[in-house]
């Protein structure tokens, strides 16, 4: 495994809120809790920012050199959020140079939940898509493709309610004795301990529910996409054909 260099490495971060984004346009500085600090070095910052931000979906227009990095406490660098329940947690704070604009930017057309990731500068200058940026197999577009072809008609990134809770789906299937739940799990964002527990959790939400959960790992889906086919074909048969539904995106349970 080739190692990235520790000047060319770029820790893509993510900008909650518009006053994070006047903060780094202004001011040129970034806040890390240090109890999520990511351990390795980084040369870098990118700045996804989600839907919610930018209006025009999920993207990273922004990325700056860092310049330095101190560690303060959260109400030492937002004096005015004294209420803040971590106002009293050590903070990275990391300044940043000039703020350099990708053109076009980078956008997460799949979509995808975004957190700390890294990548490397030559690929932030040079992809356009963030399964791109982070090396990820586009396992849900090949999948989309395979069940349109298969005339399987699916409902993608669909959330479902139950409860106080919300889930996103990679595919909703609904059939006329239950529903399916088809997830695409890629190597990288679904192998570590925390995230499978997560994913452990969810499914065992959704099965108390009624959901029958389908994973579909990685490997199967770049090897074996009929296996992956048959697996839903089964799960159809046993519900009884697909059900008539709307072209909502949410579902109350």
């Amino acid at each position: 495994m080739k190692f990235l260099l520790p000047d060319k490495t770029v820790l893509v971060a993510v900008l909650k809120t518009k006053r994070d984004l006047e903060i780094l346009r202004r001011e040129h500085w970034y806040r890390i809790p240090v109890a999520h600090l990511p351990k390795r070095r980084f040369r870098y910052l990118a700045f996804y920012e989600p839907t919610r931000l930018a209006g025009t979906g999920g993207q990273i227009r922004y990325y700056a050199k860092v310049k330095a990095r101190y560690t303060r406490r959260r109400v030492q660098l937002l004096p005015d959020e004294s209420n803040h329940p971590r106002a009293a947690d050590p903070y990275r704070r990391i300044r940043v140079g000039r703020i350099q604009k990708l053109r076009p930017p980078i956008r997460n057309t799949t979509p995808r939940r975004v957190s700390f990731g890294f990548t490397t500068h030559r690929r932030l200058r040079s992809v356009r898509d963030i399964l791109e940026l982070f090396a990820v197999a586009p396992t849900e577009k090949l999948v989309a493709k395979a069940l349109k072809r298969a005339g399987i008609p699916v409902m993608a990134q669909h959330t479902v309610i139950i409860g106080h809770r919300r889930f996103r789906l990679d595919f909703a299937l609904y059939c006329k004795r239950g529903s399916i739940a088809i997830e695409c799990d890629n190597t990288r964002a679904h192998a570590s301990v925390r995230q499978r527990a997560l994913d452990a959790r969810k499914d065992a939400v959704l099965h108390y529910h009624g959901w029958t959960v389908l994973r579909l790992s990685e490997q199967q889906i770049l090897t074996d996409i009929g296996g992956c086919l048959a697996r839903v074909h089964s799960a159809v048969r046993s519900l009884g054909k697909f059900a008539v539904f709307g072209v909502q995106s949410k579902k109350k349970v």
